[in-house]
Formats: structure tokens, C-alpha cells, sequence
């Protein structure tokens, strides 16, 4: 049955407390998955335990620790992993900082470096597997003001990805990055409103961000967990190596 797509099948997901990764933690529990949701912040994952989803089991993992990482892997030993975790800096290529830059490089890129080394061997020997990582469509896909190390980062997701994907196509296991638009979570807020001090309104703020969306609106984090959810699933069977853009039009224009 399409509700229980991922019946029999485990996954994890970083950065699951909040935004996309909660909402796609909790859609593939819906689908049948026993779902590991991680997280550094505890008490935003624990507020997936309102949801009283037996599908799911949380726990802390912090995707910036290589040791933090292997345990992780090795309780969930997931057959879906997805690569959540990231941070968007402000600012252009003359703002960046050496910090703000490895910082960005370690958590948005080198983090998925570390999780898909630790559960590919699993995957590999059991022919299954499918890797969701978490890009943009401000990467190499199209660029967007003052993100100069997000998009950055993001456009190294997609190589990395593809990477992946055509050295063990041939295995059974694939993956595939997703590229949004603008999506409504707590992390896009915290950016509105740090916008809006330096343009002098919320208001102001919430026009200049949505004006670059063709629809009109950002997106839901549930509009992308329900790509996350088709891409973990075996209707996505024959899909690997793509980035896979669900921005609202925003780079077709």
C-alpha cells in the first residue's frame, strides 16, 4: 500500500529536531519506517515524542564527530540515511570569514562525508540502500544573494553526491541530493528576523524573501519530506545520482 511504502525499512536522520528533518522523520514513520531521529539540540528532538509515533526512536548524535557518527550508525544501521544537517552564513565572498567557512565546509559537506562512510558498508552487503542528502537550489544550481559559503557548500553536496551514487550504482545502493527553494522552518524565521533588524521590519524582511519565489510562497518543510519519502522508497528505485530541485520555480525563471 502507497501509506506504508517503507514498511520493513530503517532510517536515519540528522538535524531531525526541527524544519525539514522533523517533518521528513515523521513522514517516513507514517510511511512504515522505524525511524532513528538525531539530533545535537536534545531538546528540540525531544519534541518528536509529542508526536507518540512507536515508529520512531530518537537519540543525540552530533554529525561534526566522527566517533559520535560510527555510534550512531551502528544502533540505527540504516537502510535509508538522510543527510539533514547545515547551517546558511550570510554574506558574500569579501564577508567570509576562515571560521564561518570550515565551520560550514565540516557541518554541510564533511558531515555526510563521515555518516554515508560509516553506513555504506551495511548497505553494500545487504545490496540496499538509499542516500538522501540535503542540498540547495542556491548551490551550482542557481545562485542567491549574499550566500557566498552556503551555496558554496551546497554545490559541493551535488558532486559528492553524484560521486556516490556512480561508484556503487552497481551495488544496490543509491544516492540522490534534494535541492529546495525557500522552505518555512525555525532556522528560515531566525534568518527573517535577522534580516529584518538590518531592513528595519519583519515585514520588509518577509517581502524580499518571498519575491524571489514564483509562487509567490516559501515552501512547507512537508512538501519536501514527501520527496524525501518517494526517494527513500523503491518507487525511486531507478533514480540515483541526481540533485533533485523542488524550489518553486525559483531557479526556472
Amino acid at each position: 500500500m502507497p501509506g506504508q511504502r517503507l514498511t520493513g525499512k530503517r532510517a536515519l536522520v540528522t538535524a531531525a529536531g526541527q524544519g525539514i528533518g522533523r517533518a521528513s522523520a515523521l513522514a517516513m514513520a507514517a510511511a512504515g519506517a522505524k525511524v532513528f531521529a538525531t539530533d545535537i539540540n536534545a531538546e528540540t528532538l525531544s519534541t518528536i515524542r509529542d508526536a507518540n509515533h512507536e515508529n520512531i526512536e530518537i537519540f543525540e548524535l552530533d554529525a561534526r564527530s566522527d566517533d559520535s557518527v560510527a555510534a550512531g550508525i551502528a544502533q540505527a544501521n540504516p537502510d535509508i540515511l538522510f543527510n539533514c544537517a547545515g547551517f546558511v552564513h550570510h554574506g558574500t565572498v569579501l564577508d567570509a570569514t576562515d571560521d564561518e567557512w570550515d565551520f560550514a565546509f565540516d557541518l554541510n559537506v564533511k558531515s555526510m562525508w563521515r555518516t554515508i562512510r560509516a553506513a555504506l558498508p551495511g548497505m553494500v552487503e545487504r545490496r540496499s540502500g538509499s542516500i538522501i542528502n540535503m542540498s540547495s537550489a542556491c548551490s551550482s544550481v542557481i545562485g542567491a544573494p549574499n550566500r557566498f559559503i552556503y551555496g558554496t557548500t551546497k554545490a559541493a553536496v551535488i558532486g559528492l553526491t553524484k560521486s556516490v551514487a556512480v561508484d556503487y550504482v552497481a551495488t544496490g545502493v543509491r544516492c540522490n541530493c534534494i535541492c529546495p527553494g525557500t522552505v518555512e522552518s525555525p532556522s528560515w524565521h531566525d534568518r527573517v528576523d535577522a534580516l529584518g533588524k538590518q531592513l528595519g521590519s519583519k515585514e520588509e524582511a518577509l517581502k524580499q524573501f518571498v519575491s524571489r519565489q514564483p509562487m509567490g510562497r516559501v515552501a512547507t518543510a512537508e512538501e519536501i519530506a514527501a520527496l524525501v519519502v518517494y526517494l527513500a522508497s523503491d518507487e525511486s528505485a531507478f533514480t540515483t545520482g541526481h540533485p533533485h530541485i523542488i524550489d518553486g520555480g525559483w531557479s526556472g525563471q
